[in-house]
């Protein structure tokens, strides 16, 4: 194997990963091409302007679905496309799958009759999730997008995390999405400010990883599907890197250097309720894991 954490889990992704992480993979860490990365990521885009095809590994089959296209607004946020004609494409889709409130669901009934996972049920009305609709509306404000669609959307999200109060941590992830990009600054950091204080009280983080086997698990969880630090703040300028001490942040980032397995990758820690998903997802968790060491400046070459 390769010496470096770097050049592991760059022999990982070339081992194991779709095209579109073994290019966002070469964009990052290689002087990649933004326009390799839209290429790989466009094979999964649909003719309703969604896109589909089990990019997000827990909904599989050709469908459009708001979570897909949730995965593809961050892709294209990484390489900094947006934005323009894509982003008035993407919301043509999310105002045709939008539910009676302007938001988008979880799971959009059309995928019924494939393959999804458990935790993602399909009914024939759904209402609409933040879990979905606070990444999507995040990121399209983090890019100056003004469409028809996010007025109230965005009514959505900000009545939605008013609404929290016995939350969980995918839950508290999909309003940071929203909160780190929302217009409104003042309100923004008061609401980060209360949901962190949710967070630290619910035990939705785990602050001392070392006994990281002690912490409680959330309902309906994988055994050992815990949360750190840098689960929230991905990013040093996340507003959720308030919620935690450099001595927290700096126990949560060797941690997560740690978990850097024998391939070279990563782990998934939720559940792994088919083959493919796992074998998708850790190329995906491995990538994201680089950004995050980089982001607050770890080491990745020694």
């Amino acid at each position: 194997m390769p010496a470096t954490p770097l050049e592991r889990a760059e022999y990982f992704v070339w081992l194991t990963a779709r095209v579109l992480e073994q290019r966002r993979f070469a964009y990052h860490f290689r002087n990649g091409a933004a326009d390799a990365v839209e290429a790989a990521l466009t094979a999964y885009r649909n003719d309703d302007d969604g896109y589909g095809h089990a990019l997000e590994p827990d909904l599989r089959g050709p469908v459009s679905q708001p979570l897909h296209v949730a995965r593809a607004l961050r892709v294209l946020d990484e390489i900094g496309r947006c934005g323009s004609q894509r982003a008035e494409r993407i919301c043509r889709y999310l105002t045709a799958v939008s539910t009676a409130e302007g938001a988008l669901p979880a799971v959009h009934p059309s995928v019924r009759g494939y393959p999804a996972a458990p935790w993602l049920p399909v009914v024939d009305d759904p209402p609409g999730d933040l879990l979905t609709t606070a990444p999507v509306v995040g990121t399209l404000h983090r890019n100056g997008v003004w469409h028809a669609w996010l007025f109230r959307a965005t009514d959505f999200c900000w009545e939605a995390i008013d609404a929290l109060d016995k939350t969980h941590p995918y839950e508290v992830v999909a309003a940071l999405a929203f909160l780190d990009n929302a217009p409104d600054r003042m309100r923004a950091r008061e609401a980060a400010a209360r949901i962190g204080r949710l967070v630290r009280e619910q035990r939705l983080v785990v602050l001392d990883p070392r006994r990281a086997g002690d912490a409680p698990v959330p309902s309906g969880y994988a055994p050992g599907e815990h949360h750190f630090a840098y689960d929230y703040a991905t990013v040093p300028d996340s507003l959720a890197r308030q919620w935690f001490s450099d001595a927290e942040t700096d126990a949560a980032l060797d941690f997560l250097a740690a978990q850097q397995r024998e391939d070279g990758g990563w782990p998934v820690r939720w559940h792994a309720w088919a083959p493919g998903t796992a074998l998708e997802s850790r190329p995906v968790v491995t990538v994201d894991a680089l950004r995050t060491l980089r982001a607050y400046g770890r080491s990745l070459d020694g």
